[in-house]
Parts: C-alpha cells; sequence; structure tokens
C-alpha cells in the first residue's frame, strides 16, 4: 500500500473513512495544525476536538481501535511489522517484512469489533480471494489471508507512493495528459479484472496508487462481486453499495444487474475529480449527493476548467451518462477513445454516442411536433364544426323571421 506514515496521518485518514469528517474539514484541520509553532504542540485528534469536528469519545474509541490493531499485527507469525501505513473504515494497513522471503509487504487487519462480526469477517475474506484471482501489473497483487490471535489479516503487495486521494486533498488539479495516463492504467486494470468475471464496485481515487516508478495501481477490492454470483447479488438487492461522491446510479438503487458498466462510472467521477479540483456533485449529506447523482445534470467539466479540451469532456460525460445503456460498452470501447485523447485524436466513440443520443432526441422531438400538429388540427376541425352549425342556426331564424314579415 503507501508509505509509512506518522500517527496524526492515520488517525486523520480514519476519522474520514468511518465519516466523522469529512476530507475538506480534515485539510482545514491538517492546515491549522502546520500553523501550530513548536512551543504550542497538538495532537491532530485533541486539534478536531478543539475545532468540533469529532467528539471527545470518537477521538477516544478511533485512539483505542488504533492501539488494538497494532497489538494484533505484531502477533502474525511469519511477519515483523515495521510501521502503520494507513486506515480505512473496516482495517488497518501495516509495512511489514515477510520473514520468509525477506520481502516488504502491505497487511491488511480486521480491528476485533468487526471481528466479531460472521458478515465483515466473510468480506474481507472475499477481498482476498477476489484480489487473488488477478494478476496484473496495475493490480495490487494479493499474497496470503488468515487469522492469528483472533484476528484477521490479509497480505498483498506492498505500494510505495500516495494515493489520487492524497494528491486531491493537498489540492492538486491534474493536467490532462497526466490524468488521462493515469486513468488509462485504471482502466487496463478494470479490464483484466472485467475479463475474469469480477466488478470492482468502488473505482475512486482513495483506491487508486502511483507507485514510485509511475506505475498506477488499482486496490481494494472489499466490494468486488462475480457477474455470474447471482446468489449474493439477490441478497444485496435494494441496498446501496459504493461511495456516495463516485457511485452509479443503478448501485443507488441496488439494481442487481450490476455489470462493468458501474465500473466505467466510478471511473469517470475519478477522471471527473482529477481534472476540475472537485467532486461531480456536493451536497450537505451522502444521500443528497446520491440524489444528484441520479437526478441532477453534471455540469460539463470543460465548464468549470476552461484548459480541458472538448474531447475530455466529452468521454467524461459518456462515461457518467445517468443510464448504463448511454455509457460505454465495455472498458475497451472506453480505451479506444481515452488512447484517442492521448495522442490528440477526437474520441470517435463519444462521438457516435453523442450522435446516437441527438438523433433520439430529434426524433422525440419529432414525434412530439407530429402530436401537436394533430392536436392543432383536431381542435381547428372542431372549431370549424362549431361555427358551421352556430350559422346554420342564426340562418335558421332569419329565414323563419322573413316568413312571418311576408305573411303579415
Amino acid at each position: 500500500m503507501t508509505s509509512e506514515t506518522n500517527y496524526d496521518t492515520v488517525f486523520g485518514k480514519m476519522a474520514t473513512e468511518q465519516g466523522l469528517c469529512t476530507d475538506e474539514e480534515l485539510s482545514h484541520a491538517i492546515e491549522e495544525l502546520r500553523k501550530r509553532s513548536k512551543a504550542d504542540p497538538i495532537m491532530l485528534k485533541d486539534l478536531m476536538v478543539k475545532l468540533g469536528l469529532i467528539t471527545t469519545g470518537q477521538a477516544e474509541r478511533l485512539k483505542k481501535s488504533i492501539k488494538e490493531s497494532k497489538a494484533a499485527a505484531h502477533k502474525i507469525p511469519g511477519y515483523k511489522v515495521l510501521g502503520k501505513i494507513g486506515a480505512g473504515a473496516m482495517a488497518f494497513v501495516y509495512k511489514a517484512r515477510q520473514l520468509s522471503l525477506n520481502r516488504i509487504v502491505a497487511i491488511k487487519v480486521l480491528p476485533k469489533r468487526f471481528s466479531d462480526n460472521p458478515e465483515y469477517v466473510e468480506r474481507f475474506y472475499k477481498e482476498g480471494q477476489a484480489a487473488a484471482k488477478l494478476n496484473h501489473p496495475n493490480i495490487v497483487q494479493a499474497f496470503d489471508v488468515g487469522e492469528a490471535g483472533g484476528y484477521h489479516y490479509f497480505v498483498m503487495e506492498f505500494v510505495e507512493g500516495p494515493t489520487l486521494s492524497d494528491d486531491l486533498v493537498n489540492g492538486q488539479v491534474f493536467a490532462e495528459k497526466q490524468a488521462v495516463e493515469i486513468i488509462i492504467q485504471v482502466a487496463h486494470a478494470l479490464a483484466h479484472a472485467h475479463a475474469k468475471g469480477l466488478i470492482h464496485r468502488d473505482v475512486k481515487p482513495k483506491n487508486i496508487m502511483i507507485s514510485k516508478d509511475g506505475t498506477v495501481k488499482l486496490a481494494d477490492m472489499g466490494l468486488a462481486r462475480e457477474t455470474a454470483d447471482l446468489e449474493t447479488a439477490q441478497s444485496e438487492a435494494g441496498k446501496a453499495y459504493g461511495t456516495p461522491y463516485y457511485i452509479a446510479p443503478e448501485q443507488i438503487r441496488g439494481k442487481i444487474d450490476i455489470d462493468e458498466r458501474a465500473d466505467i462510472y466510478g471511473l469517470g467521477a475519478t477522471l471527473y475529480h482529477m481534472v476540475t479540483g472537485r467532486v461531480p456533485f456536493m451536497a450537505d449529506d451522502s444521500a443528497e449527493v446520491m440524489k444528484k447523482h441520479l437526478r441532477e445534470k453534471l455540469v460539463p467539466p470543460d465548464h468549470i476548467n476552461t484548459r480541458l479540451s472538448a474531447g475530455i469532456s466529452e468521454v467524461i460525460e459518456i462515461m457518467m451518462a445517468k443510464r448504463k445503456e448511454d455509457r460505454y460498452k465495455s472498458v475497451e470501447e472506453l480505451l479506444l477513445d481515452l488512447e484517442a485523447l492521448r495522442e490528440g485524436r477526437p474520441p470517435i466513440q463519444a462521438h457516435k454516442r453523442f450522435d446516437v443520443s441527438m438523433l433520439q432526441q430529434l426524433e422525440k422531438g419529432e414525434a412530439v411536433e407530429v402530436a401537436e400538429e394533430v392536436n392543432v388540427s383536431q381542435e381547428t376541425l372542431a372549431n370549424y364544426k362549431m361555427a358551421v352549425a352556430i350559422l346554420g342556426a342564426v340562418a335558421a331564424v332569419f329565414f323563419v323571421v322573413i316568413v312571418l314579415l311576408l305573411a303579415l
């Protein structure tokens, strides 16, 4: 996973992963921490409480959890723990040396509160099993899963380098060319996973890592699901699995027939964030963010960052189409356009889809016009018939009056 970090960094990451504060709030706290002089030192944990970002109780629970996980990591046989390198909503990650092969690895440890829950343990092992099916240079490799001292662990490839999320939290906006290069590597990773029958379902900046040599690695198969696993799909029906800022509409609706196009949406939302510096949809809480994914029209990325080409904006809009039928049908089709962008050519596949969409809208528009013309014609005919009837009645009355006058 990532390079070694200090206690404050781990604590901050854990607080955001567990939804106790937002990335923006954490960034503010870190900035305040940097402003403090050496004569007035304070732990991030205590500063976050002071700023009202978390409660004292939440801070103590996180501290206890971090301490427990450290003790657990040291109980894993065959490995020497070198330090903590990360934390998530469901696990801690440590840098360690595998003694038998004398290599550096990353060990993910499931906290005690989750180790006692069969559902979480099953999901943890499924992550390891899913990762073990994949062998690709752009995917974090799985080595082993097991249990020691009542704690469950998952050993994987150690990647020295930041996640995309680390860069974005620090305010970086990626240049178009750099972003495309990164996303192409992630797309190749997804193409491999999809070919093995796996959907990632949680493509986001925190799960994309960049090693020191520039190799991009897709991590965390915790929500991965086999496309053929109908039993799991049915058990998850109606539940929204994913991360609110990057989740596909069909995942929000808890659809059973989730396929690779959900990963394309998440990758599109990630690319959007990279080149604009902001997530596609913002709101005060997760529920409102997900509602926007379902209903709100996407602001084209080149309207936010005017330095972007129209081509990359088109590609992102197709990737993030609300109906999966309107997205790229596969990662392979997406790669054709991404590689075209890299070479300075127009994204032909996106153009085709825009043309089809416009034709469909035109056809709908013509149908409406025809219907309106029919309605107008029918209304005109009805008015004409009424006018004729009225004139006929007036003429009849006039004729009767004339006859009566002549008779006199």
